[in-house]
């Protein structure tokens, strides 16, 4: 299958020249474009590329539902075959129509993705992300399909209750487990309190995407499946952007599909290479309804255009390290505490099973709450290790093995962090 690989970095700058270009000619169809891109010489696209103003999904929401389709895209409702979810936790989230085309080259990166692995028509998917208006577990299993692999459509544990996922994995030896990470640790914790022997399963390889994947996790997810777990980043406003492959080098950019910056949170200028910024996204191809231009995807990544040895057809492209999300973070009592870095202190532990964290206000103090399961009852190890990382001490209460599971099986992304105070 041929799936259209850049033979060269020289190639590759070619194709971003051309379809930048494209990807501002659309953009000029669309009425919301039109004061933003007025200025804009494309004869001159190279200097003047970032004088085009970042998008933002604020900017969006700021759109009535009822007009989105007129001010925003660039085909009539007629050219329109599906309707994808625009992911998140928070906000009203947003429906983006795609047209065939759109559809074509959306799968067509997800065909890449089980390459990235090394996916064979020898495997089989069991696909554990949400099935529905959100788009990635369909991709992943079209796109699986289109390659010969054989698919198991699950989705998350609203469509397939997760003990029947179990049961499946028993019965029809899947080889690779795709979902996201915190429902992957959900299902390893089911497992055990049902005596399930998960470790020594049919599944050699995990694919986890749409939630920031760190050591900590990755190690836990690893040890708890017995399988070798790949890193995949993409986005609804885009597709399958960047991917970890066999050996594990990082995540690979798909840059013929997608023009990637890096730029300052503040400024918006150019972060130098390899350092940490916000992540500016212009879909190259799959914009023929939909213009995404210069999107801020609400991610912390840096990117690196070092050679990479050409083992692979995708050695050609850059490397990009996902950092975590704009948004994820807690500010308790003037100290700043990273989502992630709090799931991490919270795993490292073995005896916690799983946790969610709340602030809330009480009195005009805010107040750091943990709902955590656990192996055995030892929420004081739980406070120490909280205090000692971040100088806040939290509220711990134990919760009974599957609490948190059954809320978060609810929900299209797990709600892990959830600020009360308004």
């Amino acid at each position: 299958m041929d799936l259209r690989w850049p033979k060269s970095k020289t190639e590759l700058e070619q194709i971003q020249r051309e379809r930048k270009r494209v990807a501002v000619e659309r953009a000029m169809q669309a009425p919301f474009f039109k004061h933003r891109l007025g200025n804009i010489h494309l004869e001159k696209l190279d200097d003047e590329w970032r004088r085009i103003p970042i998008l933002t999904k604020e900017e969006l929401r700021q759109i009535p539902p009822g007009r989105f389709h007129d001010e925003f895209c660039i085909q009539p409702r007629s050219a329109a075959v599906e309707y994808w979810r625009s992911g998140g936790a928070t906000g009203r989230p947003l429906f983006y129509p795609r047209s065939a085309e759109d559809s074509e080259w959306g799968i067509r990166a997800f065909e890449r993705a089980w390459a990235l692995i090394g996916a064979t028509a020898g495997d089989c998917a069991h696909i554990s992300f949400p099935l529905g208006v959100h788009p990635v577990a369909h991709l992943y299993a079209r796109a699986a399909i289109n390659r010969g692999i054989g698919t198991v459509w699950c989705g998350a544990g609203t469509n397939t209750p997760s003990e029947t996922q179990l049961e499946l994995i028993d019965h029809l030896k899947p080889t690779v487990w795709l979902g996201m990470a915190s429902y992957g640790l959900h299902l390893a914790n089911l497992a055990e309190a049902k005596g399930f022997d998960l470790n020594n399963s049919s599944v050699k390889k995990i694919i986890v995407a749409a939630e920031p994947l760190s050591p900590v996790k990755r190690k836990k997810l690893e040890h708890a499946w017995g399988a070798e777990v790949f890193d995949h980043f993409g986005m609804t406003e885009g597709a399958f952007v960047a991917g970890e492959g066999v050996g594990h080098h990082g995540l690979h950019v798909w840059a013929d599909m997608f023009y990637l910056e890096v730029v300052d949170e503040k400024t918006g200028e150019p972060a130098p290479e390899g350092e940490v910024g916000s992540l500016v996204v212009t879909p190259l191809w799959n914009n023929c309804m939909t213009p995404f231009l210069r999107w801020s995807s609400g991610d912390l990544v840096s990117l690196s255009n070092k050679e990479n040895k050409p083992e692979h057809p995708w050695s050609v492209f850059p490397m990009l390290r996902h950092e975590r999300r704009t948004v994820g973070f807690f500010k308790v009592r003037g100290v700043n505490i990273n989502h992630a870095d709090l799931e991490d202190a919270l795993f490292r532990d073995p005896d916690v099973v799983d946790f969610r964290a709340e602030v809330y206000d009480s009195g005009g103090n805010d107040v750091l709450h943990l709902h955590v399961e656990m192996r055995r009852e030892a929420p004081q190890t739980v406070v120490e290790t909280i205090r000692k990382t971040f100088q806040v001490k939290p509220e711990v209460t134990l919760l009974a093995r599957g609490t948190i599971a059954k809320d978060f099986e609810a929900s299209v992304k797990a709600p892990r962090f959830v600020d009360k105070r308004g």
